[in-house]
This record gives C-alpha cells, structure tokens and sequence, in this order.
C-alpha cells in the first residue's frame, strides 16, 4: 500500500525587539547567566505585565506578509504547565483569539509553485533555558530568554514531503528578513520549527496518527528528520502496527528520532484568559499604518527582477532570497548596467568565496562599487576573464580596488596583434602532432593550443584574439 506523508509546522521565531514582551529587560543574546531579569520576568507575587507595543507591529506585519486576516480583536491567555525554566508556571501565549489568522505563502519547487496555507499567526513568551551540567547530575536554569517576545507561525498540513516543508521554511524565514523583524538563525534558536507528520493511505482524506518533531537546528535537519520519520511511520504501518502520538527528538549524530513523551492535547494546558493584560483592539488605521512600511517583499523582488532585468528564473530566486543579497545586485546595477554579468559574477564567483569564509553578503569585503570597476575592466577588455577571477580574490583578500591591483601587478590584457602572433607561431611550431590532429578534424585539440598561447602570456594574451589568429593559421 502507498502512504501519503502529511506535514505541518509550528515555527517560533523570535522578534528583534529591544526589551521583552512584558518587561524592560534586554533582548540581547549571549548575556552572563540570569542577568537580563527582573521580577516581571521572573515571576515574583505581586508584578504586572505591561505588553510591549512593538511585539504587536511585529506581528501585524508577518501578518500582512502572509496574506493572514488581522483580528481587530485578540487576546491572551496562559497555558499552564510545570517545567523547571518556567519561573511563573505557565506560559503567556494566546489560544482562542489570535491576532491573524487564514493566510498563505507560495513556494518554489522542482515541479512548480505551491501554496501553503498559514492557520494562525500569535504572539507568546519564550521561556529559559536548562543547562545540564557534563560532569555531575545537576541541570542550572538561565532565565535570560524568559519573556522574550516569539511570533509562533502555524502552517495548515498542507505539506506533503520533507523537500516542501524544507522550502515553506526558507521561504518563511526570507519573509522575516525582509521584514527585519527576526534573524531567523536556527543555530541560536531564534528560529525554531517544530514538525507534525503523519501518514495516511494514498487517495484517503482522514488524517493519521501524528508525531511531533523537536530538536532541529537547521534546514536540512528538518528535512533529514521528516524523512526518517516518513520510513519509520511507514515501515510500522506496512508490518501492522500503529503508530503512537508522541513527541519525538531528533537525533543528528545517529540521523534517527526518539521517544521523548506522550503528547498532550490542548486542553491538558488549561488554558484561560490571561486576567492581567486587557484585550488588543487593532483598528483599520493601525493596520494600514503598519501596511504602508512594508518593504517590496521577496516573490515582488523576484518578479521585478525577471521582468525589469530579463534575468533566468533561477538567478531572480537566489538573488532575492536576501534582501541584502539583492540589495547588493542592484547597487552594482547601478555603476554597470549588464544585469546578467552582474549576476553571474556576484552567484558564482563573489558567492563561493563568502561561503568558503561562511560569510553572509553583508560581511563582504568587497563593495558593490568595486565589483562593478571590476566588470568595467573586463567589459573593455583591459583584462581577460581569467585575470578577472584572480584579481577578485586580490580585492576579496585586501579590500583594494580593481584598477589598483591591475596597474600594481601589470595584469593589463595584451591585444598587440604583433605580440600575440608571435606566440601563436611558436606554439604552433612546438606542437605539430596536435596542430594535424585539428586539421584532422579533432576540434578538442584547438582548446589545448589556445591554452599553451594563454599559458606563454600568462593568461594576459586577450582570448578573442587569441582564438582568431590561432584559427586563421592552422586551418
């Protein structure tokens, strides 16, 4: 029998807010252990919450971005369970009235787009951290990331394979970045995705038993562990048995899910209107205040791009999956108007060195500015394409400018015509079995003389010329 995967998420992503969601204390990551507290946070008696206005834009915004509906109406509420980094012993979220709900984001695959639908958008509290100690039995408890504000996104199981869920992941972080209102770095976990699946009998609507997935710090861990769990859910229904709801940790090291625990259902949280924070009105001004600081948003980005610049589809998607990436695209547009190069240079070439350093495009040495002195250098021959590659790793290394390393290295492109057919001639004269091999009809051989003439110039000989001297004198 074939199964059919069902996938959901729940991604919490935590806003870049100074201060916390109900407190003053600071945000900011890293800090010493049990610094970034007060007795709001740390839920002492007698305290009030006072919510902080910017956790709601926030959330409107993803809202928005995500074609969701904006409550004019939400509320919170305080889920209630016992857990050793839950100071007041219970969380603040929001349960029967969330701030937007019933939207949709689309994502690229191999076999085309997909629409994904979003089921809620809420505002909550994190809580802290545990930290277990190596060498005895004992766990500490930082409570610096109590209350710090999260966005929890929920997608409706629309999902049908770890590839789709890894996509609708990216495409939702690319959202937040957009909107800089999270990092969206799933190593610090400040972006976090938890994964419902389950599977059912091809051609069947009725959902299977589901088990949720924790424990993922990455895009392709989400995906590994989807797909593990796909075989074991599998392999249990096809032998007969059932599959238990559970909470299931992924294991990276050993690339398999494990038991954690039983899963509880909502009502086990007992939930109930949060009696210290009043309801949050949201009119249709606020909303529309909040619309107009949108920025243009990826899949705007990328149909601007294919249409404006006639660019591929494929470069128009990764040229827009940052903001900052494509940020840096444009500016180099702007001081050389060949949108192509431009694009193969920055993808290929400017990219695999940012990567080798594990260097995001904001961290680059090299200024837009300078890239595009570079391709002016190219572009009017002044250096051959190969030069161009060694001289962006010079200016990558020292943050020179292109025309400096040139003239300070003497890599000016030769297109004497004198120059050039005086090593053509010799390369032909010491190669004559493969100059016959050609003329024999063996076109692969051209590419070996053209690189002996490349090779004697030092790749400074212009490989147009090169090229047409070399043909017109063995043919």
């Amino acid at each position: 029998m074939r199964y059919e995967p069902v996938i959901g998420l729940e991604v919490h992503a935590q806003l870049l807010t100074r201060s916390k969601i109900f407190c003053s204390c600071s945000t900011q990551f890293g800090g010493s252990p049990n610094t970034h507290t007060c007795p709001v946070c740390l839920g002492m008696p007698g305290v009030l919450p006072v919510l902080n206005r910017q956790v709601v834009e926030f959330t409107i915004k993803m809202g928005l971005a995500t074609h969701c509906e904006i409550a004019s109406h939400s509320q919170f509420a305080r889920k209630n369970y016992f857990y050793p980094d839950l100071p007041k012993g219970y969380q603040i979220s929001q349960y029967e009235f969330p701030l937007a709900e019933r939207g949709w984001i689309d994502i690229d695959l191999d076999q085309g787009r997909k629409r994904v639908r979003i089921h809620r958008i809420h505002m909550e509290e994190d809580a802290g951290k545990l930290v277990h100690d190596e060498h005895q039995p004992l766990s500490y408890v930082d409570f610096n990331r109590t209350g710090v504000p999260l966005m929890e996104i929920v997608s409706e199981p629309d999902m049908h394979d770890p590839e789709e869920a890894a996509a609708y992941l990216r495409k939702l972080r690319d959202i937040l970045r957009y909107l800089e209102i999270c990092d969206g770095n799933m190593e610090e976990g400040s972006f976090r995705c938890d994964a419902n699946i389950s599977l059912r009998p091809a051609g069947v609507e009725e959902l299977g038993v589901r088990t949720e997935l924790k424990n993922m710090n990455s895009f392709r861990n989400v995906q590994r562990a989807l797909e593990f769990e796909v075989r074991r859910q599998q392999a249990l229904l096809e032998r007969g048995d059932v599959v238990v709801q559970e909470t299931r940790l992924w294991d990276n090291d050993r690339g398999v899910t494990m038991s954690m625990r039983g899963k509880e259902e909502a009502h086990d949280y007992r939930y109930f209107p949060d009696p210290d924070l009043v309801p949050i009105a949201v009119d249709s001004a606020w909303v529309e205040a909040v619309r107009a600081t949108l920025p243009e948003l990826p899949d705007a980005k990328r149909d601007r791009f294919l249409s404006e610049y006639g660019l591929p589809v494929y470069d128009a998607q990764v040229l827009t999956s940052s903001k900052d990436l494509a940020n840096y695209f444009e500016t180099v547009l702007k001081h050389f108007a060949q949108p192509k190069t431009v694009s193969n240079w920055v993808m290929s070439e400017l990219m695999r060195e940012l990567k080798r350093d594990e260097r995001d495009i904001t961290e680059c040495p090299v200024p837009p500015e300078n890239l595009a002195e570079l391709l002016h250098l190219l572009d009017t021959a002044v250096i051959s394409g190969k030069i161009a590659k060694t001289v962006l790793e010079e200016m990558y290394a020292t943050g020179q400018g292109a025309k400096a390393i040139v003239e300070a290295r003497g890599l000016v492109q030769v297109s004497d015509h004198g120059a050039i057919e005086a090593i053509v001639d010799e390369v032909i004269r010491e190669n004559p079995a493969e100059v016959e091999s050609f003329r024999a009809g063996k076109e692969k051989v051209f590419g070996f003389l053209v690189g002996q003439v490349m090779k004697k110039s030092k790749g400074k000989a212009n490989p147009q010329l090169v090229n047409e001297l070399m043909r017109a004198k063995i043919r």
